[in-house]
Parts: C-alpha cells; sequence; structure tokens
C-alpha cells in the first residue's frame, strides 16, 4: 500500500490546493468519508461541508467545499467542487454577519454556506 496519495481540491474559477497527502475526510451524499492511501475507487456527490487533508508532511488543510463531485482511483484524489476556500481565507466576522443575516431571512442555503464557513475557519 502506497504511503501517501496526491489531492487536488478544485473548485468552478480555480485550483485550491493541490499535494500529497495520508488522509482527506469530506462529507459526500452517502455520509462522512474518510480517503487514505489504497483506497477502493470511489465517485460521489460532494455534500456542502469542511474538507480536512492531512499532509504527508503533518500538516493539516481545511477547506470549506459547497457541492460538487469526489472521486479517487489510482491514489490520486479529486475534489471538483462547486466553490471552495482554504480556511485561511475566511473571513469569520463577515461569515458571522452572513450566518446572522441569513437566519433573519429564513434562507436556509446561506445559512447552511456560512455554517460551513465558520466550520471550516473555527473548526467548531
Amino acid at each position: 500500500m502506497a504511503a501517501e496519495l496526491h489531492v487536488e481540491l478544485v473548485a468552478a474559477d480555480r485550483q485550491v490546493w493541490s499535494g500529497e497527502a495520508r488522509l482527506v475526510v469530506a462529507r459526500t451524499a452517502s455520509g462522512d468519508i474518510g480517503v487514505m492511501p489504497g483506497h477502493q475507487p470511489l465517485l460521489s456527490v460532494l455534500e456542502s461541508g469542511p474538507v480536512t487533508i492531512r499532509t504527508s508532511d503533518g500538516g493539516t488543510v481545511v477547506a470549506a467545499v459547497h457541492g460538487g463531485f469526489i472521486s479517487f482511483a489510482d491514489n490520486k484524489l479529486s475534489l471538483l467542487a462547486e466553490i471552495a476556500e482554504l480556511a485561511d481565507e475566511i473571513d469569520v466576522q463577515r461569515a458571522e454577519r452572513a450566518l446572522d443575516r441569513a437566519k433573519s431571512d429564513a434562507d436556509a442555503y446561506a445559512e447552511r454556506r456560512a455554517d460551513v464557513r465558520l466550520r471550516a475557519a473555527t473548526g467548531r
């Protein structure tokens, strides 16, 4: 079994992150999934949620992902997201304001998106 897998996290407008990892955790239509080197081939719909990448050098990359697809074969994992942003790119205060606004407007989609952004940025 290989010790690492190659990961590509791509949003509709840009490549968000690329590198080697030991574990990736993402939310799919079937629930949360962890992908490690040697995982069986996979193709699934990505649900909105934080994606956690444990890099080969021991670091952690977290991103807020909103929809898309996940594919894994031959130790290559592709996360093709409609929208994705790294946790350190997220303005927490702005996301909190967006969450409050979405709640007061009863906008479930906007509330979910703001909640995912906050969870990715703060680890809550």
